[in-house]
């Protein structure tokens, strides 16, 4: 019996979103489904997708073009969270999953239809950010998950497929899982799930090996305002136009590869390979300046609630009320991050030779010079050493008797 009559779909083009269509109208008697693709920047590859969705059994397939609002609200809020999940993921496909949500949200309303549907399997993230985002935002709808309980190995969920003319797109040769945005590229599976095998460069797409890359460095300069870049080398751009200059740049150079064992939200390990060349050096730069224009007890609570942030995201918890506050408070913090900062991209590297805030800078060369310039109060460090080495002191002075 059919748990919904109208359902909108989050649609991949894979094997997994391509079966949930034939799969909702003949195991559990759904009528229409309606495939829903996001544009995030991944380029040619979605009208065939669409086309895909037809075919499968899609009543209507909709292609939806988010990439500005996922720049605009969605990484630049990353990139003002300097949002490193577990020190090292920027978390390019994990940004993409809330606004999916909202807009499939959106489109149930504007459909009338009773429930939405997505593609993930029962160990994955997407399936927890998908779920906690849909019920965040409209507890009455239901969600289907046919992929988390038809309980088909993945050999035979292409054959059931291909009963109902769905091609599989994953081949022998190409046996790779790959997310691509205009943030950057996922991959794993095949021989990548053995943790000793070094990536062979056939799954790297957007960033130059160490070995194809320019021999002779070049220098950048990135633009922030209030935390957000806004120019490359003094040229200002749009949010959409500066990751795609930032992701040419450092992927020409080789910056932004990464091999991580990351931990997923269901309690597993999983060995994932990233390319984030433009979003892992907006980030690097933008944290360079911070430490210009930030003071220290600020910066430090502000890198402990960085890594809470990062995890809440990862984690699907976007529109959570804890999220939410951390956001007001680094949108604070973003006031005074005003200024320029310079690279050298060269060989896999992005290295920090140069940083200046005219405005917001809390660096003061009259304090930090050792030259006859100087302003510091020498005199003034033996009354504060003494104060501040007191409790070491009077504890020493306890044990000592």
């Amino acid at each position: 019996m059919g748990r919904a009559k109208r359902v909108v779909l989050a649609y991949s083009g894979g094997v997994d979103t391509s079966v949930c269509i034939p799969y909702l109208k003949k195991e559990w008697g759904v009528e229409e489904v309606i495939a829903f693709a996001a544009d995030l920047g991944q380029g040619d590859e979605l009208e065939p997708i669409r086309k895909k969705a037809i075919a499968a059994g899609a009543v209507e397939s909709i292609v939806g073009n988010l990439i500005d609002p996922f720049i605009r609200e969605f990484a630049f809020p990353a990139i003002r969270a300097n949002a490193l999940y577990e020190g090292r993921y920027p978390l390019s496909t994990a940004l993409a999953r809330p606004l999916i949500a909202k807009r499939m949200v959106e489109l149930a309303r504007e459909c009338n239809a009773d429930a939405v549907a997505h593609g993930c399997t029962g160990k994955g993230n997407d399936q927890v950010r998908f779920d906690v985002a849909i019920a965040a935002l409209a507890p009455e709808l239901k969600v289907l998950t046919p992929a988390r309980e038809w309980g088909m190995s993945r050999e035979e969920t292409i054959s059931y497929g291909e009963r109902f003319g769905i091609p599989a797109p994953v081949s022998k040769k190409s046996p790779y899982s790959i997310d691509l945005n205009l943030l950057g590229r996922s991959i794993e599976a095949g021989a990548l799930e053995d943790p000793m095998v070094a990536p062979p460069e056939e799954v790297f797409a957007i960033t130059s090996s160490i070995d194809k890359a320019p021999n002779d460095a070049e220098e950048i300069e990135i633009t922030f305002q209030d935390g957000n870049p806004t120019a490359i080398n003094g040229q200002v751009l749009d949010p959409v136009e500066l990751i795609m200059k930032a992701n040419e740049l450092a992927g020409k150079h080789g910056f932004g590869r990464i091999d991580i064992i990351e931990n997923r939200v269901v309690g597993i390990k999983s060995r994932e390979i990233y390319e984030t060349p433009g979003l892992l050096l907006l980030i690097k730069a933008h944290q360079e300046l911070e430490s210009l224009t930030l003071a220290a007890d600020v910066l430090r609570t502000k890198r402990k609630l960085e890594m809470q942030w990062a995890d809440l995201v990862y984690q699907g918890l976007w529109f959570g009320p804890l999220k939410e506050a951390i956001d007001s408070f680094i949108d604070r913090t973003q006031l005074n991050v005003n200024g320029v900062v310079k690279l050298s991209l060269c060989k896999g590297n992005a290295t920090i030779i140069g940083r200046g805030s005219l405005d917001n800078s809390l660096y003061d060369p009259s304090m930090a010079t050792y030259g006859k310039d100087d302003q510091f109060d020498h005199m003034s460090a033996a009354g504060f050493i003494y104060i501040w080495g007191l409790p070491v002191r009077i504890w020493a002075a306890l044990k000592r008797n």
